[in-house]
């Protein structure tokens, strides 16, 4: 279950994330949802990649 946003990092409960959610579709995630940590984002002509330190590699 995700606690944090993945665009803005903040807390789930805490708000409306409609535009992060948005933006998330178009741009890969900035912070990790579980642990809200700042992630490594390497992106290339086809497609993405994050690195959470605690989470491993979302793609």
């Amino acid at each position: 279950m995700n606690a944090f946003c993945g665009h803005c990092g903040g807390p789930i409960a805490a708000g409306d994330h409609a535009r992060c959610e948005e933006r998330l579709r178009l741009e890969p995630p900035r912070f990790c949802a579980r642990c809200r940590r700042r992630m490594v984002v390497q992106v290339v002509p086809t497609g993405w990649s994050a690195r959470c330190v605690e989470h491993g590699v979302i793609s």
